[in-house]
């Protein structure tokens, strides 16, 4: 359910803007995106989980919040993200 350190190390490695980047919104946001699809497969065999439906909730609306940023900021920075992510829209 959660992501090793490990896991997230690559992730901020593969999502970073510059060499001290751990908290751009790119990051954050494919941080979010993996912990929701871990949270995603453990509601599909667990249903009845309603503590971790409303942190996966949270989460997913942190999520959208912080790609709304983004897509007002940048929308080619947005457009990018979402591609790389695999997220709809």
């Amino acid at each position: 359910m959660t992501i090793t350190k490990e896991q997230k190390n690559e992730i901020i490695g593969e999502f970073k803007r510059g060499d001290g980047d751990t908290g751009s919104p790119e990051v954050q946001i494919a941080i979010l995106t993996t912990r929701i699809n871990s949270l995603t497969e453990h509601m599909r065999k667990h249903k009845k989980d309603f503590s971790t439906r409303r942190g996966l909730l949270a989460m997913v609306s942190r999520r959208r919040r912080l790609l709304d940023y983004v897509r007002h900021k940048d929308p080619q920075r947005y457009l990018d993200i979402i591609g790389r992510l695999g997220i709809r829209k």
